[in-house]
């Protein structure tokens, strides 16, 4: 999917394009719209990584059953 923004739009935010998604991935993380896991995906940064993005701006990890759930049919697969 594509997202077309206003021209001027980012130059106004003074971020980068990298930088805004990463905002879009904790602002939906921290309204619980994404699980960790996806959170980490949209940012484009291993979910370790995406932790710390999470940590530096005190957000707190929420890991419920289904989070769990999801991870443990991820290691399935790949085994």
């Amino acid at each position: 999917m594509t997202v077309t923004l206003p021209d001027g739009l980012l130059e106004s935010t003074k971020l980068t394009e990298t930088e805004l998604v990463r905002e879009l991935a904790l602002t939906l993380f921290q309204s619980e719209r994404l699980t960790l896991g996806q959170a980490a995906k949209l940012s484009a940064l291993p979910q370790l990584e995406f932790q710390r993005l999470l940590a530096s701006q005190r957000i707190p990890v929420h890991y419920g059953v289904e989070e769990m759930r999801q991870d443990l049919l991820r290691v399935e697969s790949l085994a």
